[in-house]
This record gives C-alpha cells, sequence and structure tokens, in this order.
C-alpha cells in the first residue's frame, strides 16, 4: 500500500519543485518512490533534470518518475474497454473504432490520471506515489471522483429502478440479455451486473481519500497575499472532497510568524531556495509526511450523539449551504458540493440543527 502525496497552491510558487524534493527525500530514505508529472510540457523534465517518458524510468536508487501523456492513456485504456464489451456482448460494436483516432475530451486527462495513479498503486511496485498536477480544483475534482461518480451510480440507479419505464421493461429483460449478452441476468440484476466493478473501484477510491495512511495533500504557499489566499481556498475546498491536508510548506519566504497564523493549527514548514542543483537543503527541511494523520480530519460522524461534524477551514458561515433533499445531506462550501452517505443508524434522519463555529459546521440529527 503506496502512500499517495500531492501539494496544492497557485501557479508558480514552487510546487513541481517541492514535490521532486519531496520523491528525493523519501527515497534516500530507502523508499519506493514513484514521481508522476501531469504536465506533458518541458518544464518538468527540465526542473527534474532527466528525461522522462510515458512509463516508469529509474532515475535514482529507489525513485523512478513517469511523465503522464493522455493520448498514451486513452490508447491503453480504450483497449481495456473493448475487451469488457467483448465480454458482455455477443457481436461486440466497437471493434471499428481505433484506440489511435479518439481525441481527449475537457476533463479526461484528470480522469486517466486518476486511473494510472490506481494502477501504479496496486502494482505493489512503490511505498511512496508523488503526484505533481495542476494542484488547484482540477486535482481537487480528480481525487473526488470516485465519491461523484457513485453517487451518480447510486441516485440515478435507483431513479431508473422506481419509475414506471423500468417497471414496464423489466419482465423482458431476461430473454433479450439471453439473446444478445454472453450471460443471463434477471429483470433485478440487470442494472446491477454492468457496475458492480466500477462500484467495487469507485469504493476503493474513496476509502483511500478519506485515510491520511493512503493519501494526503500538502499546502504550498509563499508570503504573498494572493499565494495564501489561493492556498487556504484550496485547503477548504480539499475537505469538501474529503482530502486531509498534513501542513504547509512556506516556499521563498524569510519570515514566517504571520502566514503561520492563517493556517492554524496546520503545522507550517519553511523551505528554502534551492542553489543551482543542490537539492538537498529542500530534502532536509521537509516534514515527516506521515504527521498528516494528525491533521484535523475534513468529517466525523459520532453516532451515539447524532452529530456529523465537517472540518471547513477557510470559509465563513455565508459560504456554508446545507441543505437535505432525501436521506443524505448535501454540503456546499465554495464551488464544492459534498453530498454525505450518512450511515444506516441515522440514514434518513433529518436534520434538526446545524452550527458553523471556529471552522467546524457541526450538524445535528
Amino acid at each position: 500500500m503506496a502512500l499517495i502525496l500531492t501539494f496544492l497552491g497557485k501557479g508558480g510558487i514552487g510546487r513541481t519543485t517541492v514535490a521532486i524534493a519531496a520523491a528525493k527525500q523519501l527515497s534516500s530514505l530507502g523508499q519506493r518512490v514513484l514521481l508522476v508529472g501531469q504536465d506533458p510540457g518541458p518544464a518538468f523534465e527540465i526542473l527534474l533534470g532527466a528525461s522522462t517518458s510515458p512509463d516508469p524510468t529509474e532515475i535514482g536508487a529507489n525513485l523512478q518518475v513517469v511523465q503522464l501523456q493522455s493520448t498514451v492513456l486513452l490508447e491503453r485504456n480504450w483497449e481495456e474497454v473493448k475487451k469488457l464489451e467483448a465480454q458482455y456482448l455477443r457481436s461486440p460494436v466497437l471493434t471499428s473504432v481505433h484506440s489511435q483516432e479518439l481525441g481527449i475530451l475537457p476533463g479526461m486527462d484528470n480522469a486517466l490520471a486518476l486511473n494510472a495513479i490506481r494502477e501504479y498503486e496496486n502494482s505493489g511496485k512503490y511505498d511512496a506515489i508523488i503526484y505533481d498536477g495542476s494542484g488547484d480544483q482540477a486535482t481537487l475534482r480528480m481525487l473526488g471522483l470516485p465519491e461523484i461518480l457513485s453517487w451518480y451510480i447510486r441516485r440515478f440507479r435507483k431513479v431508473v429502478e422506481d419509475s414506471d419505464v423500468w417497471k414496464s421493461v423489466s419482465p423482458f429483460i431476461q430473454p433479450i440479455t439471453s439473446t444478445v449478452l454472453t450471460v443471463s441476468w434477471t429483470g433485478d440484476s440487470f442494472a446491477q451486473a454492468p457496475t458492480n466493478q466500477a462500484n467495487n473501484l469507485l469504493e476503493q477510491g474513496k476509502a483511500a481519500l478519506t485515510d491520511p495512511n493512503r493519501v494526503a495533500a500538502y499546502l504550498v504557499t509563499t508570503d504573498d497575499p494572493v499565494a495564501i489566499a489561493t492556498a487556504k481556498y484550496l485547503w477548504g475546498s480539499a475537505q469538501q472532497v474529503g482530502l486531509t491536508v498534513g501542513g504547509t510548506l512556506l516556499n521563498r519566504a524569510s519570515t514566517s510568524d504571520a502566514v503561520a497564523a492563517e493556517f492554524e493549527p496546520l503545522p507550517l514548514t519553511t523551505i528554502p531556495s534551492r542553489t543551482d542543483d543542490d537539492w538537498q537543503p529542500l530534502m532536509d527541511a521537509l516534514p515527516d509526511f506521515k504527521q498528516a494523520t494528525q491533521a484535523p480530519r475534513p468529517i466525523t460522524i459520532d453516532i451515539p450523539a447524532r452529530q456529523v461534524r465537517l472540518f471547513l477551514p477557510s470559509f465563513d458561515k455565508k459560504q456554508v449551504k446545507l441543505t437535505q433533499s432525501g436521506p443524505e445531506i448535501t454540503i456546499e462550501a465554495g464551488d464544492q458540493r459534498r453530498n454525505i452517505l450518512l450511515p444506516p443508524q441515522l440514514s434518513g434522519q433529518p436534520v434538526k440543527g446545524a452550527k458553523f463555529q471556529n471552522s467546524y459546521l457541526t450538524i445535528s440529527l
């Protein structure tokens, strides 16, 4: 099981530099590290001082690097989709569509990157995976993808199953599937069987994201007010996808007291500027990333007290909205919306009260 680390912050403040230093630090401690760069441009290789490829390449002791290329990932994943189609359908229809023809649509890059990271983590080859992505809302939406997709599957499947149309056609599903598909499904399982594998992957992704022993982020900022404001906004937004933020890394700054106060209770670490190709001072300055487990958790559910508590730093009361339109509770903060699936003991219970204080939203059921 690998620890997946990523860094959040405004562009141009040294996130990639910090990611490389983290990869070098962990590999020097004997951990098997994979550094994943998503930007296909030349800056990553120049800063790294090494050539990269779409496949992991060893560049040092215990250290491998891969520079993701969406076209390559799409081509490989498309072939897997065609294999799945051939497994379920007697007459596959995608055989005439070749992976080399496919173009990249908006949003595909992040979904493909998330799947690639999942595969690298499942390989068992690495103790740590350092992901150098965009470090902004796009990264957070990527990491929150399993929870969002599982909600869509859960809610819309229920809508379909409860509809009059589905109830009318379900008696005819069995003979149709027996004729067209290679497996036999009843009407009750037709809506479930094709999604079982996807649901398992999504549940694994959700479990990993909410475990700071497996996935954690660190904020990177300078003492520039815009950089600080951006990091704080991303801190609060990260909580909305269930991502634990373990600390703040202050880069290229001479003083830290005022900045530290902005990010309490997170620990703040000052990172020195890099001189030439000497990475050692940066490596030495980095914190122990395993300490992310001590950071405030994005959400805690107290069943005996019938309370849900969310940590939403950088937002004020006016920016947080709570709604309950069904059995789940929806929290909107910033540009992120989170649906909270309550445990069976609390599921379906109406909200009796809510209080926002000291960056915590406490919901009583």
